[in-house]
């Protein structure tokens, strides 16, 4: 059974930094696509970013370019998502998700995943 695990969510400070982690267990494929999504109270879900392991392609949306780094660690079955400069209208939960069969690009469409951990609560206080 393949299970994705979210954590590194916190309480910080307008300006400052977090990392998140997505951890999968059950994967057995060597290539994955893992997506970042977050959803604040009251919006809808919003693709944040995502990577491919084919072609090492990553997206961001517009939002959080030159702020947020997404990274894998592949010893780990892990993927990271680097958030800098974090701003209050960065406050949501995240989540990560993954598609049952990897494509060499990734999208932040959210119904293309299969796959997905429970969230993990970002603040961002001004």
């Amino acid at each position: 059974e393949v299970q994705l695990q979210a954590s590194g969510g916190g309480l910080v400070q307008s300006g400052g930094s977090l990392r998140l982690s997505c951890a999968r267990s059950g994967w057995i494929l060597d290539d994955y696509v893992i997506g970042w999504f977050r959803q604040a109270p009251g919006k809808e879900r919003e693709g944040v970013s995502c990577i491919s392991s084919k072609d090492s392609t990553t997206y961001y949306v517009d939002s959080v370019k030159g702020r947020f780094t997404i990274s894998s660690d592949n010893a780990k079955n892990t993927v990271y998502l680097q958030m800098n400069n974090l701003k209050p209208e960065d406050t949501a939960v995240y989540y990560c998700a993954a598609e049952k069969i990897p494509d060499s690009d990734c999208s932040p469409i959210g119904v293309l995943y299969d796959y997905w951990g429970r969230g993990t609560l970002v603040t961002v206080s001004s």
